[in-house]
Parts: C-alpha cells; structure tokens; sequence
C-alpha cells in the first residue's frame, strides 16, 4: 500500500475549512495526460491557489494506476521547482464501488468520492458509510452525493436531473460521516448542458436552503463548466462542429464560491481549451506532425483558463 503523505499529498479536510470560511472555492481540475497535469500545477503556482488533480474511473483506465500515481508525485515535485509548495490532493471522481475506493486509496489518493446518488437513498447512505469507514482509517478524505446530475461525462451519465432535497442532507451527513457533498442543483456533465435560447442559472435558494441545514459543511459542485463560447468558436472555426454547446454561467459560480460550495468540477472547459488549440495549430501548420508542436500549444491555452477560473471564477488565487 502506497500512503498518500509519502507522495506529498495532502488530503482536502483543512482546505475545505479554510475555503468554507474564506468565500472561495478549491478548483477541481480533472486531467488524463502529461500536459493537463503540466498545465494545471503551472496555472496554480503561478495564481498561488492549492488544487484537487481530480481522476475519473475513466482517466485511471486510461492512464494506468501506476503511472498516475508517480504522475501525481511528480506534479508536487514540479511544483516546488516552479517555486511554490502548493497544497495538492489527489481525488478519485464518481468512484461507484468500494471496490474501486480501497483500490484508489491504496495506490495514494488522499480522496476518494463514492457516488451513491444513482441508488435509492438507504443503498446510497450504506455504500458511502461502507467507504468512509475504510478511507477515514487512512486518513482519506470522502465525498458522498445525493441528487442526480444529468448529462455525459466519461462513464457517468444520466438523462434527467434530479434536485439534491434539503430534508435529507443533514441526515445523509450524519448517517455516512462523509467530509463533503456533491449535490444537484442545476449544473449538469458534459460541454452540451443547455440549449441556445435557455437562460441556465443554478438553484441558489436549494443552496442556501442545504447551507441553513449543515451550516459550515464543505459543499460541492459537479458539472460546473461555462463552455466559453470564444473557444467553441474557434473549434468550429478549425474544422469542428460544437453545435449548441453551452455551459454554466461564470457569474452564477462565483456566487456559489463565496458561500459553503468549497470545490468546483471543472472538466469539460479543459478539453474544450486543448481541443481548440490542436484543432487551430493543425490548421495554421497542416505539414506538423511532432506532437510537441501542437501539445505544446495546447497546454498553453488550458493554463491560461485555469488561471482565469482561479482568479475570476473560484477566488482561490492567493489561498496557500
């Protein structure tokens, strides 16, 4: 078994406090690959923020186990030859097994989420009990969920939504003893969460409604990308056809940043980023095949939204 301090890492238990009281929110950054982990520590060291290297089922399948978590000490590494120890977690996302959480915490991750939601509620409140006891052993920090968030992402994925109900959080938390909570609340997986002509906003009285129930608690939001349009422009531009991709507004999760939600997913604007730069560098320089010279640009272009996320969108720059 590989402990997680040994890495470096950190668990999210005490940055979760100081977010929850602070008014901003930890970024999320999921990633699959060398560039988005050069991409995400270059955009935190530089805008002071501690981050969560957030991996799906799909990303660890993908990446290998091993390979990630090295990747993982790496990336604490890089950070201090950048010139900052920032704080960093390594957080499995819509873990659906205890299976896959024991197997995540014995490879490193300092966090783990079971995602329970899909289940009817008492299966729900027994399967992330059955995790948290076993992480809490380890000092492995939980994230549970209650409500469904529609939408694709990976191998999560939902039709309809399903609005987290106030009336069971408090008891949710108490049963399972998780340390924070995804909940729905409008935002939705994927890069195509509403139609042109739909005015998206999140449920901000839900929100404040959960907040009064389990006040102080570490909140969080899943499916929280804006799908900026200048990049769906340039992917369209480039070759692509991105019809009718339209995010979560920007403004709307900074309010939710500055009350008890202490992390924010963001997945599918990291995508959006690289795949307008490889799609915009093919077709400026169609003879180029070193894929330094397109994922080097890539990279670029997903550092600087994380740097603007960080600053104007979770407020966390400045929070080390």
């Amino acid at each position: 078994m590989v402990n997680y301090k040994d890495l470096g890492l950190v668990n999210s238990r005490e940055l979760f406090k100081k977010a929850v009281s602070g008014g901003y929110a930890i970024p999320a950054f999921n990633f699959n690959n060398m560039e988005q982990m050069q991409a995400i520590i270059q955009a935190c060291v530089e805008t002071s923020s501690p981050v969560i290297l957030q991996v799906s089922s799909g990303a660890r399948k993908y990446a290998n186990q091993t390979l990630l978590r090295y990747m993982a000490q790496g990336a604490v590494e890089y950070a201090k030859e950048l010139g900052k120890n920032i704080p960093i977690v390594l957080h499995l996302d819509h873990g659906d097994t205890l299976e896959l959480c024991k197997n995540c915490i014995e490879y490193g991750f300092s966090s783990v989420m079971i995602d329970g939601s899909h289940h009817e509620y008492n299966k729900n409140v027994d399967i992330t009990s059955s995790v948290v006891e076993y992480a809490h052993k380890h000092d492995v920090t939980v994230e549970g969920e209650l409500g469904v968030l529609a939408g694709v992402e990976d191998e999560v994925s939902a039709l309809d939504h399903t609005y987290t109900k106030p009336e069971e959080v408090e008891d949710f938390v108490k049963k399972t003893g998780v340390d924070s909570l995804a909940i729905s609340i409008g935002t939705s997986h994927g890069a195509f969460k509403f139609k042109p002509g739909q005015d998206p906003k999140i449920r901000l009285d839900i929100l404040s409604e959960i907040e009064k129930r389990i006040p102080g608690f570490a909140i969080v939001l899943h499916g929280s990308s804006s799908v900026p349009q200048d990049l769906v422009k340039m992917i369209n531009d480039n070759g692509g056809k991105l019809s009718d991709a339209i995010g979560i507004p920007e403004e709307q999760l900074r309010l939710a940043a500055k009350s008890a939600v202490c992390k924010i997913n963001i997945d599918s604007d990291g995508r959006l980023a690289m795949t307008a730069g490889i799609r915009k560098y093919f077709n400026d320089n169609p003879a180029e095949f070193d894929p330094r010279k397109y994922l080097g640009p890539a990279r670029d272009m997903l550092k600087e939204l994380y740097k603007h996320k960080v600053i104007n969108v979770l407020g966390s720059n400045d929070k080390i």
